[in-house]
């Protein structure tokens, strides 16, 4: 049996037990950021990673690596050809049967809302069940941008039955919101709404829309909505920015 030439006790690298694991050198990079940033305004632009990696004597790739990390989590905005920013905060948007435009306005933000496509389209059978109505029944699919003070927000795609809102698409030209359109042209008082979120990747196309790296983490939000009779109105997705949204809801027992 050969004898071992390394002294007893943990492996080289390892910390023995209880010892503080050691952080990665680009977390260390990334806190040292976070501290960075901290003391600048919103908009401020970020150092370029060749001058960073030289501050703190690391590598470029080490320095990307921390910045990547800081977009994703809302904390800096990276502009195409333009550079990194300080990020404003996000969005705090209450979990809440209301409105896109509703919510914008509340945080003071100017709501725009731009229509990418309007039609109609053939129900398959989840959903004709969604919208209560028969298999390859007509639906009005509404596909949209939404933008904030003119920044791209969320892309929404909603589809309602289109027997029970004829004309929807000639409204919705004099009424930017759905919801309000619907109140105002049709006396809908929508009363409650199915909800789930769940976080998406970025696809290429919704990327460009939105004006961010392609993988962005996104809030997928599904919404099914009823009126006050109980008949379902819409089945909505929107895709919501991660680095600009978070949504807040209040839990009660």
């Amino acid at each position: 049996m050969t004898a071992s030439l390394l002294p007893a006790g943990d492996p080289p690298g390892i910390p023995g037990p209880g010892a503080p694991p050691r952080l990665p050198k680009y977390y260390q990079v990334k806190r040292q950021l976070l501290e960075l940033t901290a003391a600048l305004d919103a908009g401020s632009p970020v150092p370029p990673e060749r001058e960073l990696a030289r501050s703190y004597g690391t590598s470029r790739t080490t320095v990307r690596q921390a910045l990547a990390e800081l977009v994703i989590e809302g904390r800096l905005l990276r502009m195409q050809g333009k550079g990194t920013f300080v990020a404003k905060p996000k969005v705090a948007q209450p979990l809440e049967l209301a409105s896109y435009t509703e919510g914008m306005r509340a945080h003071g933000l100017h709501p725009q809302t731009k229509i990418l496509d309007i039609g109609y389209v053939a129900s398959d059978e989840p959903l004709a069940e969604l919208l209560g109505i028969r298999p390859g029944g007509r639906a009005l699919r509404i596909h949209r941008l939404r933008l904030a003070d003119g920044e791209p927000m969320s892309i929404d795609t909603s589809h309602l039955p289109a027997r029970r809102f004829p004309g929807l698409r000639k409204q919705l030209e004099r009424h930017r919101s759905l919801y309000e359109t619907l109140h105002v042209a049709y006396g809908i008082e929508l009363a409650e709404a199915e909800e789930t979120i769940e976080t998406v990747l970025a696809d290429p196309h919704d990327a460009q829309l939105l004006e961010v790296d392609p993988g962005l983490p996104l809030l997928l939000l599904s919404r099914h909505a009823y009126d006050v009779t109980g008949e379902p109105v819409e089945w909505a997705q929107s895709w919501y920015r991660g680095d600009r949204y978070k949504f807040v809801t209040r839990l009660r027992r």
